[in-house]
């Protein structure tokens, strides 16, 4: 281990023991004053993430650090994190609550700034230590972010190295940083994700986004329109809860590719959705890094393609699900595809195999009025959270008109290879010591547990 992560774990361990038993009074001293630090830098920060990683949009950076700040202690307020949390007299059992340790957290390039306090602010809250790994590409963003959290700490008299970061960061220390501590938590690609499995550590990681909507003959055509036109073009589609797919109900097909177009959608021909393939994969298999997260009007340019300068997202026909079409897999870009369905179960199993092709687990949603047909897709769909009339890449990661924790780290289950398909929040970072008092036994009744059975096929 080099000195840089040995270092930085102890001066964490010790920070992390200062802060083992405190009071609830004193920890939510210290978040709400690291929550602040969080809140009012966040114009600062958003902009040197804008100018560092080159992806984006400024406004919309600054929107996101914001409102993942705003929100996280929204949730986080009140919340009982230290001591006796719950008890449940009639089974005599009593929760306490533990923090983790030292939480070491890898931060994407493509959400550089607002990861950060979506990750800090929960882990403080249930009195943890965390040690930040950022993206090479990002690594000037996580240092004002973590400076403005530790001025947060200073201020009311907490451990600073509570929060820390690897200032020169390279895949050797982040692999080292998630071998020496407690808990890993990966927000970022797959080799990222893997890795932080690898480690030998408990991890939570996220799986690939690649979300899907559907758009049914009863929706609000314009309001659904305009839903997908926010989602699909804030912070230029950096977001993987970003619709990368709309499946429209054939009977109202065309006039909503108009509604689109009317929002800024550009629909491509089929020589131009060509030239779109070959800017984007150019060697037919890997998303060329020079789209991800730019405009419509650079991606249109890097293609060729002549692109009316009110235009700010690009649309093309989706042919084939699979890797014979990569359209139909995640794009991180303003590039949405269309699928066009009959029958409601036929955009259910569009959802399916676009999802298992890519972006199994992670989220879909769908505009409709039937509640019947929520339903319905709330029990096949093979992810972990629909939005239902909302911008997917808003609702999905919590927002203040729907009831998802705010965060921006997105379990996908066992089916994006998630140990949970929860949104990763302030109870991940707890441990909880059960206390079991005697109680009045509860007997089994034999005859209530086996009862219909017995009268169907007997007791033999």
């Amino acid at each position: 281990m080099t000195n840089t992560v040995e270092t930085l774990v102890a001066k964490a361990r010790k920070a992390q023991h200062e802060i083992e038993f405190w009071n609830q009074e004193q920890v939510d001293e210290m978040v709400a004053a690291v929550g602040w630090q969080c809140y009012q830098s966040a114009a600062e920060c958003a902009k040197l993430a804008f100018e560092e990683t080159g992806m984006g949009v400024y406004e919309d950076k600054l929107i996101k650090h914001q409102k993942k700040t705003l929100g996280g202690l929204r949730d986080l307020q009140g919340l009982k994190t230290v001591g006796l949390i719950e008890e449940d007299k009639q089974k005599g059992l009593l929760k306490f609550a533990k923090p983790v340790g030292v939480i070491g957290a890898l931060t994407p390039v493509t959400n550089a700034s607002a990861t950060l306090p979506g990750n800090c602010l929960p882990i403080l809250k249930t009195r943890n230590a965390v040690i930040f790994a950022p993206h090479p590409k990002a690594k000037k963003t996580c240092q004002l972010n973590v400076a403005m959290m530790r001025k947060g700490l200073a201020q009311v008299g907490a451990p600073v190295d509570l929060v820390q970061c690897i200032e020169e960061p390279t895949v050797a220390l982040s692999q080292e940083l998630m071998s020496a501590v407690d808990l890993v938590v990966a927000t970022g690609g797959a080799g990222m994700v893997k890795a932080a499995y690898a480690s030998g550590k408990p991890a939570y990681g996220v799986g690939a986004g690649n979300s899907v909507t559907i758009v049914d003959e009863t929706a609000d055509l314009e309001g659904a329109a305009h839903k997908i036109f926010l989602s699909k073009t804030f912070d230029f589609a950096t977001s993987c809860s970003t619709e990368n797919s709309a499946v429209i109900n054939e009977a109202v097909f065309d006039q909503f590719i108009d509604l689109l177009q009317n929002e800024g959608g550009y629909l491509c021909s089929g020589s131009e959705r060509e030239k779109l393939f070959t800017a984007m994969w150019p060697d037919g298999v890997h998303l060329n890094k020079d789209v991800v997260a730019q405009s419509a009007q650079k991606i249109a340019e890097i293609a060729g393609i002549d692109l009316p300068e009110d235009k700010t997202f690009l649309m093309v026909m989706g042919q084939k699900i699979g890797p014979e079409d990569l359209f139909s897999g995640e794009k991180l870009s303003v590039v949405l595809t269309l699928w066009k369905y009959q029958e409601f179960d036929e955009a259910i199993g569009m959802v399916q195999k676009i999802t298992a092709y890519n972006g199994t687990g992670h989220s879909c949603g769908i505009h409709t009025t039937v509640e019947e047909r929520i339903k319905l897709l709330g029990e096949r769909a093979r992810v972990s959270r629909i939005m239902v009339n909302q911008p997917q890449c808003y609702g999905n990661s919590g927002n203040y008109d729907n009831g998802m924790p705010f965060t921006l780290t997105l379990g996908c289950g066992t089916w994006g290879n998630n140990i949970t398909t929860e949104n990763i929040h302030w109870k991940h970072f707890l441990n909880i010591t059960w206390v079991s008092k005697p109680i009045e036994p509860v007997v089994p009744d034999e005859e209530k547990i086996f009862g219909k059975h017995w009268e169907k096929y007997g007791r033999d």
